[in-house]
């Protein structure tokens, strides 16, 4: 079942995810033609378009076009970090400026290491400026998640994230062996995601031998499997970012705990779910 919504419940000392289900998409699309379902999925949905195209088709058995899903990714990061993250930790949006080197500062590349980092972060720049909002907003040992499983086209906690995704690159390690993966090391992830993306970095779209598409999407990776029987669609397994990231045992369950409620929708915007949240205390009687 697609996750439609989820709700975020404080109450007492503690947070509630409430995870609320969205449309029944293979109640949908079962029995339409497979090349209907394939531009179908797309339309369904605001965000990723491209990746869920491409992962519909491939799953099909259908040609895959020419679009670039790195393209989309490079798009919805640079949305984020000039809009939406500004606006969640108090900054003024920005306008959209060309993806190029130099957008990351004046050595027009990501620092490797914490002493490498102090130094950017200082620059006159506005990732570098979000970055040091972003480090302020929480204090220290708040919103840290362990090291949860890479991915697999299983419903499990897993850091299906743009971070995740970036977890080896050496300032990210460095950030998780100082201090774990807390927010500065998710918006650094984003960064380094953005970093490989521009170069054509990600991984391609795959074919599992069970018929699964992995294609990469902006937070993450994004899978899907749709079974057919004479050209019809019969079954379809999907499963998001957001269903990682939002599942029991996952990345925001993690990050939840111990959080001052004030910090929560910054909280959120780091994660990024592709559903609405909500935050909310808890009613008592």
């Amino acid at each position: 079942m697609t996750m439609g919504a989820a709700r975020l419940v404080v109450a007492g000392e503690g947070w509630r995810i409430d995870r609320q289900p969205g449309p029944d998409l293979a109640a949908h699309l079962a029995g339409r033609p497979v090349a209907e379902a394939a531009a179908l999925l797309p339309r369904l949905f605001n965000l990723c378009r491209m990746a869920q195209g491409t992962a519909a088709r491939l799953t099909l058995g259908l040609p895959v076009s020419g679009e670039d899903t790195g393209a989309e990714v490079i798009r919805d990061h640079m949305a984020r970090l000039h809009v939406t993250l500004r606006q969640a930790f108090g900054l003024s949006p920005r306008p959209l400026p060309a993806a190029t080197p130099d957008l990351f500062g004046p050595s027009a590349t990501l620092p490797q290491n914490l002493s490498g980092l102090r130094d950017w972060l200082a620059q006159d720049h506005p990732l570098a400026e979000l970055g040091r909002a972003v480090q302020a907003a929480f204090p220290p040992g708040h919103a840290v998640t362990p090291a949860l499983p890479q991915p697999a086209p299983l419903l499990s906690p897993a850091e299906n994230s743009a971070a995740g995704r970036q977890a080896q690159h050496p300032l990210m390690q460095a950030l998780e062996q100082a201090g774990g993966r807390g927010p500065l090391w998710r918006y650094m992830g984003i960064l380094a995601d953005l970093a490989a993306a521009m170069a054509g970095a990600l991984p391609p779209p795959r074919l599992l031998a069970d018929g699964t598409a992995v294609v990469q999407a902006a937070r993450g990776h994004y899978f899907l499997r749709i079974g057919q029987t004479a050209g019809r669609v019969t079954t379809l397994a999907r499963l998001t970012p957001t269903d990682h990231q939002l599942a029991p045992g996952g990345a925001l369950d993690h990050a939840l705990r111990g959080l001052p409620p004030g910090l929560a929708p910054r909280l959120v915007a780091l994660i990024d779910p592709c559903v609405p949240v909500t935050i909310a205390e808890a009613c008592h009687a």
